[in-house]
């Protein structure tokens, strides 16, 4: 290793945010579509729901995640109506607790969970099993032995290690479970990196281009136990644009149709899992379920007929467009800390008491986020 005396910081480095951020017009104002509908500010303190962030914050402390319940069964609601002749599935991967369970059950959504722990808390919140799906890429024999005791409605299997354990499993309890398989469609979807998950080499499915796809729907039709839904894509997260969800469908439903052209098998449901994408900044224009459901549902129905098969029912999993605008994190500032630059200038260090234990999708992949302070006007 070497190394060399560091210089003074450079003036015009002064500025680290992203290029397309400026000052805005009036700092105290909420910019309304990044915020749950009920946030306001009023003489500087910000309120959800008529509850004020300093009051919330003096009861239970900080960090604090909040979540507006009106906000998020709204968008509950919105998701279930816009896709009325679908199934839709709340991910519970993007914010689950025992309220937040309920909430999603009451508003008549499914709910998906990927580990044992999400399972458990689903249980608790005595959300019917019969509506849960359990995702995950590395289940324990433990899980799906709990998922199968309580009667999850359906697994999505995600490796042949799976659907093995899952056929010695239904021997065992003398179960039937019904399952999908989940498929990666070659797909690039447009995010980051990190969070697009439907190309080939991932640790999520089976590829559909290498052929393990088709032997996984071979092996699952061969076992005695097991019930072959259908198959399973999801391309990403932060997505707002349908062409990554065209080019998935297009793949995923010719995959459909060579496995009833060769097997015999005619698979009911398509899941184009979710990964819609919410407005962190005002650089983000995300899309309204309408809009997704009127176009997803006209590419699904336009390739089963170009493909000449039946349109299977559709399910889909928003997580974060429903949670994420109904909920902000709150913390509190500790110090701040002036920093000389070149030229006379300066930069405020400003350390809150939250990191990478609360958030780090800001360390991990540069995620962006628009902040406000909570507890009083902006100087």
């Amino acid at each position: 290793m070497r190394s060399h005396e560091a210089g003074a910081l450079h003036g015009q480095a002064g500025d680290r945010g992203p290029a397309w951020l400026h000052r805005p017009d009036d700092v105290n104002q909420l910019v309304t579509h990044l915020w749950s509908r009920h946030a306001a500010k009023t003489d500087g303190v910000l309120t959800v729901a008529g509850e004020s962030a300093t009051e919330l914050a003096a009861e239970h402390g900080t960090p604090l995640y909040v979540v507006d319940e009106d906000d998020f069964r709204q968008r509950a609601r919105a998701f279930r109506d816009a896709f009325a002749d679908a199934d839709v599935f709340y991910a519970g991967k993007s914010f689950l607790c025992v309220a937040t369970a309920r909430w999603v059950a009451e508003e008549g959504l499914n709910l998906d969970v990927c580990t044992g722990g999400e399972l458990a808390v689903a249980l608790r919140a005595e959300f019917p099993p019969a509506r849960i799906a359990f995702h995950g890429n590395n289940k324990s024999e433990a899980e799906l032995r709990r998922a199968i005791e309580v009667g999850v409605g359906r697994v999505i299997v995600d490796s042949f290690d799976e659907i093995d354990r899952l056929a010695r499993l239904v021997q065992e309890l003398k179960a039937t479970v019904r399952v999908m398989v989940r498929v990666t469609a070659g797909v690039e979807a447009h995010t980051h990196e990190y969070i697009s998950t439907s190309h080939e080499d991932q640790k999520f499915g089976f590829s559909i281009a290498g052929g393990q796809a088709l032997e996984a729907v071979r092996r699952i039709t061969s076992a005695a136990g097991l019930q072959l839904l259908g198959l399973h894509s999801h391309i990403g997260s932060q997505i707002f644009v349908t062409d990554g969800f065209e080019v998935a469908a297009r793949r995923v439903l010719r995959l459909q149709a060579e496995i009833e052209r060769e097997l015999g098998v005619t698979l009911p449901e398509l899941d184009l899992g979710g990964g819609f994408g919410i407005a962190y900044t005002t650089q983000d224009d995300p899309r309204a379920p309408e809009d997704l459901a009127r176009e997803i549902t006209k590419i699904v129905e336009d390739e089963c007929h170009a493909l000449d098969i039946g349109v299977p029912k559709l399910s889909i999993e928003p997580g974060r467009a429903i949670v994420g605008p109904s909920t902000f994190t709150l913390y509190t500032v500790g110090t701040t800390k002036e920093v000389a630059l070149d030229g006379g200038a300066s930069r405020r260090y400003v350390a809150v008491d939250g990191g990478m234990s609360d958030n780090i999708r800001a360390a991990l992949y540069s995620a962006d986020y628009s902040a406000t302070l909570a507890s009083r006007l902006s100087e």
